[in-house]
């Protein structure tokens, strides 16, 4: 049988938390499916490399504007492109113009993912996006949600029917996280048993306000080292933040790093500062690498962690409590130990991929009215 043809239609394709799971999801489909990717911020593209050899993936550029002024005549000429495909695949905001034409003009059957909501809309929807989206997503055969908060915003804010909304938890190949460490895994970055690290990995944007972890971390002793994974344009601040601070010497910044399974565990705490997050990818790698989690109680962060690690999900924007939670775990061995146990014990019963893969096949294949494509 001949693959499926899909349209990844981004918001960006920057290696994030829903560009992982969507490059993870492709690598599974194997020869059952060939990709064409676009993104709405041209150039952000760097989850193309964490795609297996031997995928067939294309990156083209001559293809319809996807942000703009709404017009017929652009949305029909998106339309028009999407038909060419079996299967379309929208993610997030960035990617509803594409859903629009869909609903206005028709095509191949859609289905739209959303995952979170940038700085803009961290605290408070926009009313226009919220309309917006009203209008659009009928298009959408289904809108696939990782968290109970945007399953309750997608029916009650967004008015979509429960048949159409699917909630899949996100999830990693689990046993992958308990390897053996390198410890030179980080560049520009050794771990030192003597020295408790502090870690992240995020995008480098205001949503995350990682200046506020910095200063966070500017509470511990002066055997902490922080390390920030990811690129982005708040790189600049977050150094500034350091060297107001005096942390900068304890600061590392090594961009963007494949394969979390090869680091993360050289972190001794996982911490999150972000003014927004749904069902963080990032935190179950950090669990099953065996981590306990220091987060503003943001998304469903509190209810991923083990209930050894709920006292260290603080309130949200309450940076002393954050500082005191990184505090009281850095002076803890035992604790941090017991907690991380915990944690991957709860990785493994609960988010291994095995159930995220399957329940996405069965989800794109009856939209194409196949039978679900054997996994790799």
């Amino acid at each position: 049988m001949a693959p499926i043809r899909i349209l990844h239609v981004h918001s960006t394709f920057s290696l994030g938390g829903k560009e992982a799971r969507a490059v993870r999801l492709m690598n599974a489909w194997g020869d059952a499916a060939a990709h064409v990717v676009l993104s709405a911020v041209p150039g952000a593209m760097s989850a193309r490399d964490a795609i297996a050899p031997g995928i067939a993936a294309e990156f083209p550029r001559n293809h319809p504007p996807l942000t703009g002024q709404p017009s017929p005549l652009r949305y029909r000429a998106l339309a028009a492109y999407m038909r060419g495909f079996d299967l379309v695949l929208t993610y997030n905001w960035g990617a509803m113009d594409a859903v629009m034409a869909r609903r206005l003009f028709g095509g191949a059957p859609l289905i739209h993912h959303e995952d979170g909501f940038n700085q803009d809309e961290a605290v408070r929807q926009k009313q226009a996006r919220i309309l917006f989206r009203r209008a659009a997503l009928p298009a959408a055969r289904a809108l696939v949600v990782p968290s109970e908060r945007l399953e309750a915003i997608a029916r009650e804010i967004w008015r979509q029917p429960a048949r159409r909304v699917h909630r899949i938890a996100n999830g990693i190949p689990v046993d992958r996280f308990a390897q053996t460490q390198d410890p030179y895994a980080i560049p520009g970055f050794t771990a030192r048993a003597e020295r408790i690290v502090i870690g992240t990995a995020a995008g480098l944007r205001p949503v995350k306000n990682l200046p506020r972890l910095v200063r966070a971390f500017a509470a511990c002793g002066p055997d902490t080292d922080l390390v920030i994974v990811g690129d982005g344009p708040e790189k600049v601040a977050i150094q500034r933040e350091a060297l107001e601070l005096q942390v900068l010497r304890r600061l590392t910044l090594p961009g963007f790093l494949p394969d979390p399974a090869r680091w993360i565990g050289l972190f001794d705490i996982f911490a999150l500062s972000s003014e927004s997050e749904q069902f963080p990818i990032s935190v179950i790698e950090a669990m099953a690498a065996g981590l306990p989690i220091v987060s503003p109680n943001v998304g469903d962060v509190a209810t991923m962690v083990s209930a050894d690690n709920k006292p260290f999900i603080t309130a949200p924007g309450d940076e002393r409590a954050l500082g005191e939670a990184l505090r009281h775990l850095a002076d803890n061995p035992a604790l941090r130990g017991a907690i991380g146990a915990a944690n991957r014990a709860r990785a493994r019963a609960t988010f291994d991929e095995g159930g995220m893969i399957e329940a996405y096949r069965r989800l794109y294949w009856s939209a194409v009215d196949r039978a679900p494509a054997a996994g790799r």
